[in-house]
């Protein structure tokens, strides 16, 4: 795709698995450059969760371009993510009545509880539809659909992944790659994160000392919803790639969830 500008920027492509990330380069200057990215970025720029938006251009081929600040740094490895300012700067994406104000003139949609179990449902093989652990869980966590007042619901990033944290060298972090934003509970968000990076004795601790909200009872259960069905979504994905390996990882991780179920009864 041709994405010359006319006032002296070069376009180079950068990796990604999308192809729509691109370096920009005008003499001395640099800017990272994303094709059809969502509107919502102006609002993370504004609250300075993401990088800052530079400016934004509509190009020949009714594509839309974005520009943000280039930043030297690197992505959070596996063993930094428990820390205290991921925590602080997911708390903020959570509380901002901005981000969710602006999340919904652009269109951001709801997800529900079964908005999830019907994605975990479409399209889902017949060996993992009548795998005994699997069919078990996914019709347990149909019947037991955590409940959330929909004002409650806040802005979700989710995919909560340690390569999407940017630290820059000023020791500044950021979170980036929103295209999978919406409307959720931060459970949602927290269960996520928590079950790949925080160790599961640590929960309580980690959600009072670092994310600074009591772990009731409630949110407990709904930590452990969310948990259990966004692993039954890495095990179809990893089914539908061919990934075996890591799909019977997962289901073995799964079935030893289910045995320290404390929240829902499996």
């Amino acid at each position: 795709m041709d994405l010359r500008l006319n006032d002296g920027w070069q376009i180079r492509p950068i990796g990604g698995s999308t192809g729509m990330a691109y370096m920009g380069i005008k003499e001395h200057q640099k800017l990272f450059i994303k094709r059809n990215t969502s509107p919502f970025l102006a609002a993370l720029s504004l609250e300075e969760i993401t990088p800052r938006l530079v400016w934004t251009k509509h190009i020949s081929t009714g594509d839309t371009l974005t520009a943000q600040e280039w930043l030297n740094g690197r992505c959070l490895s596996k063993t930094e993510m428990p820390q205290k300012n991921v925590a602080a700067l997911l708390a903020k994406i959570h509380s901002s009545a901005l981000l969710k104000k602006m999340l919904k003139q652009v269109g951001g949609t709801y997800v529900f509880p079964s908005d999830l179990l019907s994605e975990y449902f479409r399209g889902l093989s017949s060996d993992l539809r009548q795998h005994p652990l699997l069919k078990k869980v996914a019709n347990r966590l149909r019947s037991q659909q955590p409940e959330l007042k929909w004002q409650d619901y806040r802005v979700s990033h989710g995919d909560l992944n340690h390569k999407n944290w940017l630290l820059s060298d000023s020791g500044r972090l950021y979170l980036v790659d929103w295209e999978s934003a919406s409307l959720a509970d931060p459970a949602l968000d927290l269960s996520m994160l928590m079950r790949q990076y925080v160790p599961r004795q640590q929960w309580q601790a980690w959600l009072l000392e670092k994310y600074q909200v009591q772990a009731t009872p409630q949110l407990q259960q709904r930590l452990e919803w969310y948990g259990l069905l966004n692993l039954l979504l890495e095990i179809k994905e990893f089914h539908q790639r061919g990934r075996f390996f890591e799909m019977n990882r997962d289901i073995l991780d799964l079935a030893e969830l289910v045995k320290q179920e404390h929240f829902i009864d499996l």
